[in-house]
């Protein structure tokens, strides 16, 4: 359980850093003021840009990837079967501090680019592969940013309880269904954290968003002129 909690704390110290925060304050604005008032990547490509967006996305699945390596760097030696596992809790502390920052009032992001950070560093091809293969689809046909993240949580979910059920991760049934919660548990706050945009997606008014500014821009303003 100490390694767990150590886990936790390393991946909360990692998730506090608000990267659209930052690099909006650097350039003038504070995001939480402006669009949708996420302090994520997809507010900050509407209203800032491309460059912006993408800075946001890279800094955000960094901040997952560095401190599951740490964190194995710390356990390579003493717990190298449970490290699948403490990968798993090592991401929970950072997307619960990217969603809930206490220096920033616990009022973050979504925790969905920390979650793309959490596939990408566990490891396992063929789900980063479906998880890429899922949003993208979603978003070049849709334009919808928030349904994409919320299949990309669920695919994740489905795949590593498929394989744990298949024998792929090798650990004991207890720690193979202890992170299958754990991953569960992430991916239903991820789908909490986007009901706003659930009730606007049955609303059909959801926001969409393209990668060009202009085309942010113009549907801003149509939404505007539809009085949404």
């Amino acid at each position: 359980m100490t390694a767990r909690i150590i886990c936790l704390l390393i991946g909360y110290c990692f998730g506090i850093i608000q990267t659209a925060y930052l690099y909006s304050k650097s350039q003038g604005i504070d995001i939480r003021t402006v669009g949708s008032g996420n302090a994520g990547s997809t507010n900050m490509l509407r209203n800032l840009g491309f460059k912006a967006g993408m800075i946001t996305l890279g800094g955000d699945i960094a901040k997952c990837i560095v401190p599951i390596i740490i964190t194995w760097l710390i356990f390579r030696n003493s717990s190298p079967e449970l490290f699948p596992l403490l990968k798993i809790w090592t991401a929970a502390g950072v997307i619960l501090g990217h969603d809930f920052p206490v220096q920033m009032h616990f009022k973050g992001g979504k925790g969905i680019a920390c979650t793309a950070g959490m596939i990408i560093a566990f490891g396992d091809w063929r789900w980063i592969v479906i998880g890429i293969i899922v949003f993208f689809a979603i978003f070049f046909t849709t334009h919808f940013v928030s349904l994409g993240s919320i299949c990309l949580s669920l695919e994740f979910a489905i795949g590593t309880t498929v394989g744990s059920l298949n024998g792929w991760y090798h650990m004991t049934a207890p720690r193979l269904a202890e992170m299958c919660v754990i991953i569960w548990i992430i991916a239903a706050l991820n789908i909490f954290q986007h009901r706003a945009n659930i009730r606007r997606l049955f609303g059909r008014f959801e926001r969409r968003t393209f990668l060009t500014h202009e085309k942010n821009v113009e549907e801003e303003k149509e939404r505007r002129a539809k009085g949404l």
